[in-house]
């Protein structure tokens, strides 16, 4: 994807999150147990906090980030959508190829426009959760967003795959996407292709995304072979 459909993302997930948030603070938020809305909205201001210090100030080290004051329930939501404002607007004006600190291999301002899209789109979804009414993320975001786990995300949980090797089918069916992942013995492959995994996953791009995020279940989508190595994979990738 390129920059400008991340920040068109990035916005309109922002915006969406914040209103389905309004007058809802204190639900559950059942995706992330322990939290409400009013943690949720606090957890991703914080981070949309972070990373538009790290691009607007072009930082090499994270410890030069301030922690933000956290605002009062009654002024936290106009905190929140200012927030995402100045992080449009931040990532909008930057060169992508710009050096920056991350903490993963990719350190430019490129790796935090295409996370904070991905992070937001997320949060976005566990919000409309709560308020009862979660609208599906775009199929091409959500495509982007499994490459983003798979090729960055799942990486850095390699700890967690050092059990027996398997291999998981992933298909989307609402967007041009397959995906086949063996994991096992400390080692991951993933190749875009249509092959057969000991497990196969197929559903629209948003149910594989939340499924990755352990937002929504197997049951979600239609699972042909080994379910048991699907909730393996799950439980052993889970990152939150």
């Amino acid at each position: 994807m390129e920059t400008k459909a991340y920040l068109a993302s990035l916005k309109r997930d922002g915006v969406a999150l914040a209103d389905a948030a309004e007058g809802n603070l204190d639900a559950p938020v059942s995706s992330c147990p322990g939290w409400n809305v009013c943690e949720l909205v606090w957890h991703t201001g914080r981070v949309h906090h972070f990373w538009r210090t790290i691009a607007e100030r072009r930082l090499q080290d994270p410890s030069e980030v301030e922690r933000p004051e956290r605002p009062d329930d009654s002024a936290l939501m106009t905190w929140y959508r200012g927030g995402v404002e100045a992080l449009v607007e931040t990532l909008g004006t930057a060169e992508p190829s710009q050096p920056v600190w991350t903490w993963a291999a990719q350190k430019n301002i490129a790796f935090i426009q295409r996370r904070m899209a991905q992070e937001t789109a997320v949060h976005r979804w566990d919000a409309q959760a709560a308020a009862g009414s979660p609208e599906p993320i775009e199929p091409k975001l959500a495509v982007d967003g499994i490459d983003e786990y798979l090729d960055v995300m799942l990486p850095a949980a390699r700890n967690g795959l050092t059990e027996g090797r398997e291999s998981i089918h992933l298909h989307s069916t609402d967007a041009p996407g397959e995906w086949v992942i063996e994991v096992g013995h400390g080692e991951l492959k993933v190749t875009r292709a249509h092959a057969k995994g000991d497990v196969a996953a197929r559903g629209p791009a948003s149910d594989l995304l939340l499924l990755l995020w352990r937002r929504v279940g197997p049951s979600a989508v239609d699972v042909v072979g080994d379910e048991a190595a699907l909730d393996r994979f799950l439980a052993r990738a889970d990152l939150d």
